[in-house]
């Protein structure tokens, strides 16, 4: 999306970027863009400041490797802050942590559900390459058919601990059951944004009627 004429003389010539994992929605780190930060990440696809120690454009991860690869830039109401999605290779920080907040950033609910994504990924991996003892490239090897039983079998197993376990064996259990979900989405070429996508979808629609 075409970025709007922006506020460029509010702070001399600078605009401060905010930078969130487009994965997690953590947000990383705080920086500075001019006009040809701005236009070297739109052309490179990677996060480049304007370092203001340096005296010179930055470009995240030019010396750790740990680049910010772009997937999209928006302007604030004012035209004066950017926020831009992104892609980390690796930690935002110089000092080794993921985000420039410390290991004892806070926390919000959706990044704790987070973990979902990167079990999705965990399991996309392992399908396509299995590594030897995995359980996962296991129920891959024995096909869909069997992927499937686990589901079912997973989904009793919850219904059934929710009536006469404990609530952290029902935790145990829904655990079980997402995993297994997971895999067989994987297994199908779906993805649990399609999931998601489709909860929002009804929502939306019961909300406007």
């Amino acid at each position: 999306m075409k970025l709007p004429t922006l506020d460029w003389d509010k702070m001399n010539g600078l605009i401060p970027a905010i930078v969130q994992d487009a994965s997690t929605g953590a947000v990383l780190m705080l920086g500075y863009m001019n006009r040809d930060a701005l236009a070297a990440t739109e052309a490179a696809g990677r996060v480049t400041f304007w370092s203001r120690s340096k005296n010179r454009l930055w470009t995240k991860g030019e010396t750790s490797g740990d680049f910010l690869e772009v997937c999209s830039i928006a302007a604030d109401c004012d035209r004066g802050t950017l926020l831009v999605l992104a892609r980390p290779a690796g930690p935002a920080c110089h000092l080794g942590t993921a985000t420039c907040w410390g290991s004892d950033a806070p926390r919000s609910s959706a990044q704790h559900l987070e973990f979902l994504a990167r079990l999705e990924q965990i399991v996309a991996q392992r399908i396509a390459d299995p590594p030897e003892g995995s359980y996962t490239a296991k129920l891959v090897s024995e096909g869909l058919n069997r992927i499937a039983q686990k589901v079912g079998e997973e989904g009793v197993e919850l219904a059934l601990a929710a009536v006469t376990q404990s609530d952290e064996a029902i935790i145990g259990e829904a655990a079980d059951l997402l995993y297994h979900t997971t895999l067989l989405l994987k297994a199908k070429g779906l993805s649990l944004i399609q999931v998601v996508a489709q909860l929002e979808s009804r929502h939306a629609e019961k909300t406007a009627g």
